[in-house]
């Protein structure tokens, strides 16, 4: 299986046509009435069907065959054909404007109905063969007419091949409704630039993946003497950035990724030490459809394990995949039993068995009956971009963006087109942001210096997906400052869920975490001998990306080890623990119950506000709310032993309420194991 990198060009691509500055009331049509006949080229899909037609302009202001138009079922048929379509409401009928996408001039007469249904000829003209190939045909009817349905009959046997009408609207309106592109907010007015000789070769080099860091770009060579086995296979290849800005010259990435099959990596975890590649690779050198990964070792990368999405449409011929930042969802592109057009998105979870649940189509707010491919969901965890044929555009393919709306990944805003600096005539895809958000790389077919090359172009706010903080570091062993092999994982505080996660390996680098901003964070980090530690990470007040250095210390677990809990545990004055410390105490819990002879010292302290033996009485309820949480978990009471001290040990200066919350706390001291 390849990645798919081009599809076919209907025919010379016409200027784009001017949006109006007016602001007019349109009404597309969001309802088929009846039609005479339908194209039905395949069992698979909706193309050329009569529902194409609804809905604003999936073709215009672009010509050309496209699946996203409603098609009588044979060209230069003798018999004529019509289609009724319905609208939303009756409006006073001053427009009639029909989207004739491919071979037009086949229109012969139109009607509009009234509420009542009452019937008005409002245009008849012979059909006549035209030199354009395609063009908005605007009807300003004479009649006062209150229209909520129109007619349209053509003639096809008069106008050679498929007549395609990709859109029916009305409009109170003499001025000219035009078909618009639903540009972004503010479009990027940099220019893109070509990535150059240290990446771009004669050969093909499509889909960038640029590592959250952005100093490593991973991408896909076709076409080119140093792949693998032959030329004409595709290999994974990389470049590095220096200090000075300078890409390196491309590298083959090697076995066991690359081999004599069909080679291309489609996702980076946020860590950056996860390869996902397409295909899945057999001991023995073979390749089969599916989905692999490889991890980063201190030798290089491991061997690629499949993974097993349920239902995968075995007979697709093509696959892209974007993993999210937590490595829970996938999104996909692929040609699946219910697909709207030739390629979906679509949307997969990750299991408790580390499968991943059939892949459910993302719906028809994406999804058109032409092509949507080549997903990549941004580091903030909501923003997607893609590359689609069905959304109006510049031509043979262009890049989009979408939101995420809510938590059930089903529900996304309107696709905008990301406009002229990075669309063209041509094709475009493949487009992939690092953290910072400061470039998004992306693959075009403007010949600079082979066949399709990677380039790259700065983004502008509205275009950039939300800001996050990259969060990095070492674990370390706090009495010695020795590396310890660690996972790491991040939760959001006020809900107690798990976010993103990361793991510290001495010999493959530090650890890092992708942090959407605006929440509250918990970062917990543990090994093997060792007691988690949890620390609260603050993004809720932050605006704007981050990089965050954060080494993490552990403890290890031994007899006469102390450690201190967050100070954050209780409401000030409060003996009650609060729900977001839930899982802090639950640590406690399972490394009692991991070593099951441990015996702790549970110890409450305050900060010297108020009266000393209010205080006393305050840490002492603390420590047996902590005590009785502990209890629940199925904790024998003998194990546990508390102290109450009050304000009597101060561990910072009493004089700020910044320091006064550092005293503000409970203790437990592991007394024997």
């Amino acid at each position: 299986m390849r990645l798919k990198f081009k599809n076919t060009l209907f025919g010379i691509l016409m200027a784009v046509m001017p949006l109006s500055a007016y602001c007019q009331q349109v009404l597309w049509a969001n309802k088929v009435l009846g039609y005479s006949s339908e194209h039905r080229p395949s069992q698979i899909g909706h193309g050329y069907r009569s529902k194409q037609i609804l809905g604003v302009p999936n073709k215009l202001p672009d010509f050309g065959d496209s699946p996203c138009a409603w098609t009588p079922a044979d060209a230069d048929s003798r018999n004529e054909e019509w289609i009724k379509v319905g609208f939303e409401k009756a409006i006073p009928l001053k427009q009639v404007a029909i989207a004739e996408n491919f071979n037009p001039g086949a229109i012969v007469r139109v009607y509009a109905y009234d509420a009542t249904g009452k019937e008005y000829l409002v245009s008849e003209t012979p059909a006549t063969q035209q030199t354009v190939k395609g063009r908005m045909l605007r009807i300003f009817p004479k009649q006062n007419i209150q229209a909520n349905a129109v007619k349209i009959v053509l003639q096809p046997g008069r106008v050679s091949g498929f007549n395609q009408i990709d859109a029916i609207g009305i409009s109170s309106d003499e001025a000219p409704v035009e078909a618009k592109i639903n540009f972004v907010t503010s479009q990027l007015k940099a220019q893109k630039e070509n990535m150059g000789k240290a990446i771009n070769s004669k050969g093909q080099e499509i889909a960038p993946i640029i590592s959250p860091d952005g100093k490593t770009l991973y991408f896909t060579r076709n076409n080119f003497e140093g792949n693998i086995g032959s030329p004409g296979r595709q290999d994974v290849w990389y470049s590095t950035l220096n200090e000075q800005g300078q890409w390196s010259d491309a590298a083959n990435i090697g076995p066991p990724i690359n081999n004599a099959g069909e080679n291309a990596a489609t996702s980076i975890s946020a860590g950056g030490k996860t390869l996902y590649l397409i295909n899945e690779y057999r001991p023995d050198g073979s390749m089969y459809f599916g989905f692999s990964n490889s991890f980063k070792t201190k030798s290089g990368w491991g061997f690629p394990r499949t993974l097993r999405i349920m239902n995968l449409v075995k007979t697709a011929k093509t696959l892209e995949v974007t993993v999210s930042p937590f490595e829970n969802v996938l999104i996909m592109s692929v040609e699946g039993p219910d697909s709207e057009g030739n390629k979906d998105l679509y949307i997969s979870f990750l299991q408790k068995d580390n499968s991943w649940s059939e892949p459910r189509n993302l719906g028809s707010v994406i999804n058109t009956a032409d092509t949507e491919g080549t997903p990549f969901l941004a580091l903030d965890n909501k923003t997607l971009y893609f590359s689609s044929q069905g959304h109006a555009g510049y031509g043979e393919g262009d890049l989009f963006l979408t939101r995420r709306l809510d938590d059930t990944w089903m529900n996304w805003s309107t696709p905008e087109n990301l406009g002229p600096a990075v669309n063209s005539p041509l094709w475009d895809a493949f487009i992939n942001i690092p953290a910072t958000g400061d470039y998004a790389y992306f693959s075009a077919s403007d010949k600079f210096l082979g066949q399709e090359d990677i380039f790259r172009i700065r983004m502008t706010p509205e275009i950039k997906p939300d800001p996050v903080a990259v969060v990095s570091g070492s674990v370390l062993e706090a009495e010695t400052n020795k590396p310890v092999k660690s996972d790491i994982a991040a939760d959001i505080k006020s809900s107690n869920t798990s976010f993103a996660t990361a793991s510290f390996d001495p010999e493959t680098g530090e650890y890092r975490l992708i942090l959407p901003l605006k929440e509250i964070y918990r970062i917990t980090a543990s090994g093997e001998g060792f007691f988690p530690t949890s620390e609260d990470m603050d993004l809720s007040a932050e605006t704007g990306f981050r990089t965050i250095r954060k080494n993490i210390y552990l403890q290890p677990i031994k007899p006469g080890q102390q450690i201190r809990l967050s100070n954050t545990m209780f409401s000030q004055s409060s003996a009650e623990v609060i729900p977001s410390s839930f899982a802090e105490l639950d640590k406690i819990a399972e490394t009692m119950k991991t070593y099951p002879t441990m015996e702790i010292l549970l110890e409450g302290h305050t900060d010297n506000q108020g009266e000393v033996q209010k205080n006393v009485k305050l840490s002492a309820d603390r420590v047996e709310q902590v005590k009785k949480y502990l209890l629940s978990k199925g904790i024998d009471g003998k194990r546990i032993q508390t102290k109450a001290w009050g304000p009597a040990r101060p561990i910072a200066s009493n004089l700020t309420e910044q320091t006064r919350q550092k005293n503000r706390r409970v203790e437990f001291t592991i007394l024997k194991i």
